[in-house]
C-alpha cells in the first residue's frame, strides 16, 4: 500500500506543478504580448508596462484565452488583424514556456 501512496502523491505533485507552470507561462505570455501590442499602439515606457499589466489582469475575466484576445483586438481595432493576434499569442507561449524553462 505504501507505494501506492508514493506513487499517488508523486502524480498530485506533477499535476500541481504543471498547473503551476502552465499558470506562469499564461501570464508571462500575457505581459510579451501585452508589450507587443503596446509597442504597436505607440506606448512605451512606463505606459507599454501599465498596459501589459492590463492584458495579464483581461485574463481573469473567464477561462481559456478568448478574453485576452478580444482585450487586444479591442485595443489595437484596425492595426492588426484576428490571425495576426492568435498568431502573436502562440508565438508568445511558446517562449514564454521556454522563457520558464531556461529559468529552471
Amino acid at each position: 500500500m505504501n507505494s501506492f501512496d508514493d506513487r499517488e502523491n508523486a502524480f498530485e505533485a506533477k499535476f500541481a506543478h504543471d498547473a503551476d507552470m502552465q499558470f506562469k507561462a499564461e501570464a508571462r505570455r500575457n505581459k510579451l504580448l501585452g508589450l507587443w501590442a503596446a509597442e504597436l499602439l505607440g506606448k512605451s515606457g512606463a505606459d507599454a508596462d501599465e498596459y501589459a499589466k492590463e492584458v495579464i489582469k483581461s485574463d481573469f475575466e473567464e477561462a481559456g484565452d478568448e478574453d485576452v484576445y478580444r482585450k487586444v483586438s479591442g485595443d489595437l481595432g484596425a492595426k492588426s488583424d484576428e490571425t495576426t493576434i492568435r498568431a502573436k499569442m502562440a508565438e508568445l507561449m511558446a517562449e514564454a514556456k521556454a522563457q520558464l524553462l531556461s529559468e529552471i
